[in-house]
């Protein structure tokens, strides 16, 4: 295979969008075309280099700072990057595309609707979040900015996960990014 410019896919929408399960399915899609990659989950970035990191606005831009700073390393390596967080504001986004310039940043929004997500809640943190067990929740008490302009858009109310990945692998093909 050629060597190409690493990329960096950072996955963006509401808690229980589905960024993280379609990002598990896009790394095991592009092992297998041999495309080696390394996932940035920010539930896993919260329990090790973002432990110390809490909810409030400057506490996720922080997150999201280091998330870019640890998938710049990677990229620098020559290994691919993917990126799942909330990332609710815009301008932490365009923050982690200015800090990733150097490569392929490709801006994916989960745009599966809130009241999809709030019923999955995997975790329980909606239900938390509406009996103000957490404060500071994105959609229930902060905001969720969308982007305004993303690269990709895919929605997982009723896609499969594989489904949702072929419409990501289909955007890196025609862009000629792998």
């Amino acid at each position: 295979m050629e060597n190409k410019k690493p990329f960096v896919i950072w996955f963006t929408g509401l808690s229980a969008s589905g960024k993280t399960t379609v990002s598990e399915h896009l790394k095991r899609a592009l092992l297998t075309r041999g495309v080696s990659s390394v996932l940035f989950d920010g539930d896993t970035m919260r329990k090790g280099i973002s432990k110390d990191l809490g909810f409030s606005d400057e506490d996720r831009k922080e997150n999201i700072r280091r998330t870019a700073e640890m998938a710049k390393l990677v990229a620098l390596s020559g290994v691919n990057a993917i990126c799942a967080l909330i990332s609710p504001f815009i301008q932490d986004r365009q923050s982690a595309r200015s800090i990733l310039s150097d490569f392929h940043f490709v801006e994916v929004f989960v745009n599966t609707p809130f009241d999809v997500c709030e019923k999955r809640d995997p975790k329980g943190f909606y239900q938390k979040a509406r009996i103000r067990e957490i404060i500071d929740f994105t959609g229930i008490d902060s905001i969720y900015e969308k982007p305004e302009n993303p690269d990709i858009m895919i929605n997982t109310e009723n896609k499969s996960p594989d489904d949702c990945v072929r419409v990501v692998l289909s955007y890196l093909k025609n862009n000629e990014i792998i």
